[in-house]
């Protein structure tokens, strides 16, 4: 059959999809991918369709300034504020999104819709295509829950009734945001009136499936979530053993004993130039190598000594292995990388669900405790790189936790539900036409 994933984002919000369309493909379905134009090549490499989304979101999120506003997500005024600030900014691009998603349907025409919350149109796309839809996350952050609170607000003690605020308050955001271009999609193509928008729900308020992309042993499946939600394993891609490293690399990982990771994927920060100082200081001070991840952002390189290599972009599946910690933005990708591979980790978080998954390392005892940015120095660095690096129980714990996660199928499991909406009738859910 003919499958759509419609996700937007960084490189963390698109490769767990591209290896969830690969499982699919072979299971033999075909499948069309639509995200910005800057994946492309990446997912054709992957033997995907692409289809054309706009670059523009993320290229606003690529200026130090708008980054930076982003680093404080302890205030949950400041996350309104912050929300609000930016509406002006991206309001055009969500417009274009809209229509871009759309273009995309019409040109795949999809059995079925799978879709990053993104991408929030895919709902009323698919009820005007008549075909099922299902929400794929990689982070726990919609399905609301009493246990714990949306990864977005502080980890207020404040019991069960608080917890399950917080998602509401998220998802009010969110429709403050996005709300108004779905009705107005809705309205354009001639689709009754939503009772209320929602990422979690159709239009006439029957459940949306949510699987999401990471596994039980690292986050448990809430007790109170419903149903139509479920935890599938992490989705990584097969086809980085083939990967060649360059002859600098592969002299540098043969030469010495192995290096600490640092990386913070996208993520730069006000002060890039002072992030990578400390970081070249702290690994000095720990007496270990390193090899820092320049890639889409985060430092700026200047002269290295001979125990620390640059290098651009290198797949964290063939890499991690290679070394002995990590230091890393704790985005949702780079977290499940650092697991499977068995590596204890120090997050830096930037903002978002980062101070989530960097708390989540550190309580499964394969990680120090994470150290905010604004909290980020020279002492604390070196610090957290001799624990993950000397701490035994530590560096145990993170093998034996990659070697579990290593045997789980998350792909498949995702696959096996994706293929159940569309041959398992279902009033709700199935196709009714074209």
């Amino acid at each position: 059959m003919n499958i759509l994933i419609l996700t937007y984002g960084t490189r963390g919000d698109v490769q767990p999809y591209i290896a969830l369309g690969q499982g699919l493909k072979r299971a033999g379905h075909c499948i069309t991918l639509a995200t910005s134009s800057r994946f492309r090549k990446i997912i054709e490499h992957a033997g995907l369709h692409y289809a054309f989304m706009n670059d523009g979101m993320l290229t606003l999120l690529d200026a130090p300034e708008d980054q930076g506003a982003l680093e404080d997500t302890n205030n949950i005024f400041q996350v309104v504020k912050r929300t609000l600030g930016l509406l002006k900014k991206i309001g055009p691009i969500q417009r274009a999104l809209v229509d871009e998603s759309w273009l995309a349907a019409q040109q795949s025409k999809p059995d079925i819709i799978v879709f990053h919350p993104k991408a929030f149109t895919a709902p009323d796309i698919s009820e005007k295509l008549g075909v099922p839809v299902l929400m794929a996350l990689v982070v726990p952050g919609l399905v609301p829950t009493a246990e714990y609170p949306n990864m977005m607000l502080p980890r207020l003690r404040l019991g069960g009734w608080y917890n399950k605020f917080s998602y509401s308050f998220v998802n009010r955001l969110i429709g403050l945001s996005v709300a108004k271009y779905a009705r107005a999609w809705r309205k354009a193509h001639h689709l009754p009136k939503a009772k209320r928008f929602s990422l979690l729900h159709t239009a006439d308020g029957t459940p949306i499936p949510v699987i999401h992309g990471f596994s039980s042993l690292v986050v448990p499946r809430p007790d109170d979530w419903p149903q139509t939600a479920s935890i599938c394993g992490y989705w990584h891609t097969e086809d980085d053993d083939h990967y060649e490293p360059s002859p600098e690399l592969s002299a540098f990982l043969n030469t010495g004993p192995p290096p600490v990771y640092v990386g913070f994927g996208s993520m730069i920060g006000r002060d890039p130039e002072r992030l990578t100082d400390i970081v070249i200081e702290a690994l000095q001070r720990a007496g270990v190598r390193g090899i820092l991840a320049t890639g889409w952002g985060g430092m700026e390189i200047k002269a290295l000594p001979e125990s620390i290599i640059a290098v651009d972009q290198v797949p964290h599946s063939w890499l991690f292995p290679r070394v002995c910690g990590l230091v890393h933005h704790g985005g949702a990708g780079t977290t499940a990388a650092a697991l499977q591979a068995g590596k204890a980790s120090i997050v830096i978080p930037f903002f978002g669900d980062q101070p989530f998954w960097g708390n989540r390392l550190h309580s499964l005892n394969a990680g120090a405790a994470p150290i905010p940015l604004k909290k980020l120095t020279v002492e604390r660095l070196a610090a957290g790189i001799k624990e993950i690096t000397t701490n035994q129980t530590i560096i145990e714990h993170a093998a034996a936790l990659g070697a579990s996660l290593r045997e789980e199928h998350g792909v498949e499991k995702a696959v096996a539900i994706i293929e159940s909406l569309v041959c398992k009738p279902n009033q709700a859910l199935q196709r009714t036409s074209r």
